[in-house]
């Protein structure tokens, strides 16, 4: 869960997002020492006056500076592209979960289960209790089991939203006329939010999304005891 003026990522629920963070960190390390050592050439150009002959007019400095760059960007993309085909693989789903995109609210089917589907309105601002999110809460909180493998079809009703949800590693397009799908497993419980992150109209900013991940036992109950 984000926490105010938090400037560092959320904690990972997922084994997807703590790829991502190691991804993150992986990279942001890199960067870090390629902009100590642009700080520091150019600060050494600069108290030379600009006159540094070696560096101004060297073809090994400019054979060095070529190569360098292409060793790092390899660094780089070989994790980089690992974890774009591990986010792009379906595991042998335990579970499927159907999300529609609708103006300005989220519809959820089990396709599992028969007739359990629900819509997800975000909770207006008169409305919220003591404990609620603010902007956040919704009226129907999308329950999934822990530890366990769900394959999520994303789809759209009318026009293009985007589901996503950080602490998960997820963001995914809800295209109209289009499937598309992402695997998710939640490695703890609580309760994971996220917001569409597409412009799709004037209520963009009030279709939340609300996960609440529980125990597999809890959630069977769930299922046989769920009205709507």
């Amino acid at each position: 869960m984000a926490t105010w003026n938090n400037l560092n990522l959320q904690d990972a629920a997922s084994p997807m997002m703590e790829q991502l963070i190691y991804l993150h960190d992986h990279a942001l390390f890199i960067i870090i020492m390629i902009m100590s050592m642009v700080t520091y050439m150019s600060l050494t150009l600069i108290t030379n006056s600009l006159t540094n002959r070696f560096l101004l007019e060297n073809q090994m400095i400019e054979t060095i500076w070529t190569i360098i760059p292409s060793v790092t960007l390899i660094f780089i993309a070989i994790p980089s592209l690992k974890l774009l085909y591990l986010i792009d693989e379906i595991y042998n789903p335990k579970m499927s979960l159907k999300v529609i995109g609708h103006q300005w609210y989220w519809k959820y089917e089990y396709s599992e289960f028969s007739n359990i589907e629900f819509d997800s309105f975000m909770i207006p601002t008169n409305l919220l209790k003591i404990n609620d999110f603010r902007l956040l809460d919704v009226d129907n909180r999308t329950i999934l089991p822990m530890n366990t493998q769900i394959r999520v079809v994303v789809n759209a009703a009318d026009v293009i939203h985007s589901w996503a949800i950080p602490a998960l590693g997820i963001k995914i397009d809800a295209i109209p006329g289009r499937l598309n799908q992402v695997s998710l497993m939640i490695n703890r419980p609580g309760v994971f939010f996220g917001q569409c992150s597409e412009i799709c109209g004037m209520n963009h900013s009030f279709m939340p999304i609300s996960i609440e991940s529980i125990p597999m036992n809890l959630f069977i109950k769930w299922i046989l005891n769920v009205e709507f």
